[in-house]
């Protein structure tokens, strides 16, 4: 059985649907084939179901030919059900004159199904695509499944000491949390905590290293919203500045401090409380 999503958007929104697919080919037994933009497709390397990636920017002004080049690839194989988080005429009429007999949307002329996401962590709103499918989803149990190798090599860059790693991932610019905090922060912790070590985030290269460096460390304190993502994937304990606590799954050791937009006015010993050394 094959399972195409359609997702439009950037590595986050990619890393949003990782669990709803996770459970799509588990559930089903599927093999999973997503059409999403090339800028964002890294995110699927880090789930070993996916069979294969269609790249196609939904956001990018697609041309005639573009649409009638992924008619082509999605006719092609045999899908048996299609989740589209697309939407629009264009896309409407390319699912149309496609095979696919279930195509699960929250809208269109194209949805034999249509859903309500409703609000939350995003990766748990996913759970109404799959509804139809006959599957229910637990975003939150999802772990990402990271090879060996690339946790290996991801312990080998911490900083030396048995002391526990904190990953610092600043989003950067304007309306991030100042720098200056970030960059006092380390001392601050380490006055109540000597032994820890402090590892700042890759901000880029290859997800999977980034994914991995995540994993590696023992908490993680995130504006930025792809690592914030990572984190909450890999089952990290994480306190994420600047997001509303109604968008993180309920889930112990995670924890939204600040306000976005606000994060000028956050104090240190609000970050250093939620990190338990308050």
């Amino acid at each position: 059985m094959r399972v195409l999503f359609l997702v439009p958007g950037s590595v986050e929104a990619q890393l949003h649907c990782l669990p709803a697919a996770a459970q799509v080919a588990e559930g089903l037994g599927a093999q999973i084939q997503v059409a999403c933009a090339p800028a964002a497709a890294s995110a699927w390397s880090l789930l070993p179901a996916v069979e294969k990636l269609i790249p196609f920017d939904f956001n990018g002004n697609p041309t005639l030919a573009d649409w009638a080049n992924l008619l082509g690839n999605v006719r092609e194989p045999d899908f048996q059900a299609c989740i589209n988080l697309a939407s629009g005429r264009q896309v409407d009429l390319m699912l149309s004159m496609s095979h696919i007999p279930t195509r699960v949307a929250a809208g269109g002329f194209s949805a034999t199904s249509t859903v309500t996401a409703g609000s939350g962590w995003p990766a748990q709103t996913m759970a109404a695509y799959l509804s139809p499918l006959g599957l229910s989803l637990d975003a939150n149990s999802f772990r990402l499944a990271l090879p060996k190798p690339a946790l290996e090599q991801a312990a080998t860059q911490l900083p030396a000491g048995q002391g526990p790693a904190l990953l610092l991932a600043p989003a950067g610019g304007a309306s991030d949390w100042p720098s200056q905090r970030w960059q006092e922060l380390p001392d601050q912790v380490r006055a109540k905590l000597p032994d820890l070590r402090v590892v700042q985030a890759k901000g880029s290269g290859k997800l999977l290293e980034r994914a991995a460096q995540v994993a590696s460390c023992d908490v993680v304190l995130s504006s930025d919203p792809i690592t914030t993502e990572l984190a909450l994937l890999a089952g990290m304990p994480l306190v994420a500045l600047g997001r509303d606590a109604a968008s993180l799954p309920n889930r112990q050791g995670v924890q939204a401090v600040g306000q976005a937009g606000q994060l000028d006015q956050l104090h240190s010993a609000a970050v250093l409380t939620a990190l338990g050394l308050g």
